[in-house]
Order: structure tokens, then sequence, then C-alpha cells
């Protein structure tokens, strides 16, 4: 491509999912515990990690590795047209009760036999998760999964109402897999009088946990905006503190300007 031919939008990285990809049910080197009313329900050197489109990353546990003592079956099941039908656990512990917060799949289909024999839990359900001493939140990591960030100076402007309340030569590029890409900007860039804190939190398990912003533009309260990461995992050091506009809500981010591409995805609006 010449250099006067530049793209009409900037192409992010999301990635199509295929439809026929199957399920991987992998190894995992990683000691793993769950904690329940302050006892350890499951401790396991031995995991299994299922990666299934669509779906967040799942741990199943050999039975021998989890406290059976803990677990009463109950009469709930569920289908899965895959894996088979699946029977559920209530979990008691110090005092307390999940009801049908672990399942297994006794009798799994022929072609998923090496489900047979481990168990699974409901993730919120639980109080703690550890993956070998430090623990873990929302859910289990992918090890398939990358984000790099990447210091760009390509000019990022963000407009919103019809008005720029962005613009940044020094931001971060920062690439997910299997995600759109998100740009996070130095707060000296951003128009931080339009923004105003919003009480919204969410915690994600490869960058940490975000606070959110409304912003207020031309008299309009357009909520739950951008976010940042105050104090992001040590994995993640390079987003401290650097605000990220929803594409998916704004009117447009323009990178060298050139509109980044909108995808719909379940923050959309």
């Amino acid at each position: 491509m010449s250099d006067t031919a530049a793209p009409k939008v900037y192409r992010n990285n999301w990635v199509e999912k295929d439809p026929n990809f199957g399920m991987e049910f992998i190894a995992s080197p990683r000691r793993v515990r769950v904690v329940f009313g302050g006892e350890t329900i499951a401790d396991s050197t031995r995991m299994r990690l299922l990666r299934e489109p669509n779906h967040v990353p799942v741990y199943y546990f050999p039975v021998d590795d989890v406290r059976i003592d803990r677990l009463t079956p109950t009469d709930h099941h569920s289908h899965c047209p895959w894996k088979g039908h699946a029977s559920y656990f209530t979990i008691s512990a110090g005092g307390r009760t999940a009801e049908n917060a672990a399942w297994t799949y006794a009798e799994p289909y022929p072609q998923v036999p090496y489900f047979k024999g481990h168990i699974a839990f409901y993730w919120k359900l639980m109080d703690k998760w550890l993956e070998e001493d430090e623990e873990v939140f929302v859910h289990a990591r992918d090890p398939k999964k990358r984000v790099d960030t990447c210091l760009s100076h390509r000019e990022v402007r963000v407009m919103l109402g019809g008005e720029e309340v962005a613009r940044s030569t020094g931001s971060r590029f920062l690439f997910e897999t299997g995600h759109q890409t998100r740009f996070y900007l130095p707060r000296a860039d951003v128009r931080m009088e339009m923004l105003e804190p919003s009480p919204t939190r969410s915690s994600c398990p490869y960058k940490g946990d975000a606070v959110y912003f409304h912003a207020r533009v031309g008299g309009t309260l357009h909520e739950d905006m951008a976010w940042s990461y105050p104090d992001p995992i040590a994995e993640n050091p390079r987003i401290k503190d650097l605000i990220c506009f929803f594409n998916e809500r704004v009117d447009d981010i323009l990178v060298e300007g050139q509109p980044v591409e909108k995808v719909k995805t379940k923050w959309s609006r």
C-alpha cells in the first residue's frame, strides 16, 4: 500500500468465532484451590481446563481432589448437546450452603469420555479461588489468551456528542485475544472536567479491578462511557490510571483521522 492509500477504517483485532470450533480439555500444571465457608473444598495439581466456544474457561477437578463429604447430590439436572447430562451438588461448609453450586457428567457422551470423574464449580458461588498461592478473580485464566499493551504515537481522538473529549499521541494500544483493540489514554490528554465518577465497578482476571466514568457533554449525561484501572494486576502495569473509552458508546474513536471499526459487543447499547 502506498503512503497515500490510507485505509478508510482502522481495523481492530477482533476474532471471528468458527461455529464448528470444538471444545478443548487441557491439562493444567497449576495447583488450584476452591474455598467456601472458610474451608478448602477442592485442591488439585491435576486440573483440567475446559475451553469452549463462547464461554469462559472452566476448571474441572478430579473427584479424588474434592471434599466429597461437603457435597450433597440434588435433583437438579441439565443437558449439554456436546457433553451429556449433568447432575448437581449442594455445598455445605462453615455453616453456609450453596445450592447446586457444583456439577459433574457422571456418564458423558462417548466422544468426551475425559469428563467422567471430574467436578466443576460455579465460580461466583465460591468464596475464593487460588492458582498456586495467588487469588484469581472472575474466572479461570485462559492459557491461550494474550494481553499485549504497546505505546503508540499515532493520534487518537475520542468524539462524543459532537465534541472532542480526548486527544492523544501517547496512548497505549491494548491488544487482547478475542477482543477489539482498546485505547488507553493519559489523563492529561483527556478532558477530565467532562468526566464524573460512576459507581459502576468490574473485574477482569487479566487486568484487575476497574472504575468507571460518566461523561457530561453539552448538558447531557452519558453513563459509563470510560473506565480505568487505578491498580492493575502485576502482569499488566502499563495501563495504570489511564482512561479508556467504550468505542461502542462514543460517537467515534479516530486513529490518525480514521474511524475505528465499530464492533457489536456485550457492552454495546
